[in-house]
């Protein structure tokens, strides 16, 4: 069974990608690809030209999985791409432009695009910056003030700061940029204000990399602002049941919305009936030099 949208073909459009979840009923490769094209007017904005490492299930998320960043060669030449050069390998990757790409990753059983933290024309200076906060045990109260003392650090350096889900099991906060500064110092900025809420609650928050050293505390994540490293992009569909979406969320919601709460069904419906909360990311893109200074007199 075929079926087409936005004028892409979509095979084995009934192929059933996701079963059920508590949340959310099964999807097919075809409900993933409507999905995507129903919601790129609000995605486009956090993809375009950011290189994309594709997380595939052809099978669905039963089968066997992969992240696949080089351009497959059998790719149509429309999709637009980009080199990428590390210390590794020169490739190229996809970058995600309009609506049609969003779609066609969708038939090639890209669930996940996740994203460079830079754009095209200067992938050495990240206009992003996020904190992933990870639980290490299943402890929702936690992760959520940890997430809540980010926000609040954030505030204290005169940073706006924005919140979504993760889709998974916690929250990312993420600082819009002006790409002023390489990913060294982005990290290390973003290390040295892990550093001090750390500091401040060492029985909640660690910065451990290793899950056997971490107890029961809440992991902040700042390894996600290197080169080359990738982030789940607003309102993208993750590998789980039920299709949970990574959501975008007023500061005022975190104490009421799950992190796998919104689904590929709740997630329209959520944006039926309110402003998508991160509209005016962009504009608020914003240098770290003062937050820097006020960081310095906290430390």
């Amino acid at each position: 069974m075929s079926g087409e949208v936005e004028g892409v073909e979509v095979t084995h459009a009934d192929k059933e990608l996701f079963p059920a979840g508590d949340r959310g009923a099964a999807v097919t490769k075809e409900g993933l690809a409507r999905y995507y094209a129903d919601m790129a007017a609000v995605m486009l904005p956090h993809l375009r030209e950011r290189p994309v490492n594709m997380q595939r299930f052809p099978d669905g998320i039963e089968g066997p999985g992969f992240y696949e960043k080089k351009v497959p060669s059998h790719f149509p030449d429309r999709v637009a791409t980009v080199e990428v050069v590390t210390a590794e390998r020169r490739q190229r990757q996809v970058v995600v432009d309009d609506v049609r790409t969003l779609v066609y990753l969708a038939q090639q059983a890209c669930l996940t695009p996740h994203t460079w933290l830079s754009r095209v024309g200067d992938l050495d200076r990240p206009d992003q910056l996020v904190f992933d906060l990870d639980p290490s045990v299943e402890g929702l109260a936690e992760v959520r003030r940890a997430t809540r003392l980010v926000g609040e650090i954030l505030d204290e350096l005169g940073l706006t700061s924005y919140l979504k889900t993760t889709g998974s099991r916690g929250y990312h906060v993420l600082v819009p940029l002006r790409a002023q500064e390489g990913f060294d110092e982005v990290r290390d900025f973003a290390r040295s204000v892990a550093s001090v809420l750390v500091a401040r609650e060492p029985d909640l928050l660690t910065l451990e990399q290793r899950k056997d050293r971490r107890g029961d505390r809440v992991f902040v994540d700042v390894l996600r602002n290197g080169y080359g490293q990738t982030a789940v992009p607003a309102y993208a569909v993750r590998a789980r049941p039920g299709a949970p979406v990574s959501t975008p969320l007023e500061w005022s919601e975190l104490s009421r919305v799950e992190p796998d709460q919104h689904t590929i069904g709740s997630v329209r419906r959520r944006l039926a009936q309110r402003p998508d909360p991160w509209a005016d990311l962009r504009r608020h893109a914003q240098g770290l030099g003062r937050a820097r200074e006020r960081l310095a007199a906290l430390t």
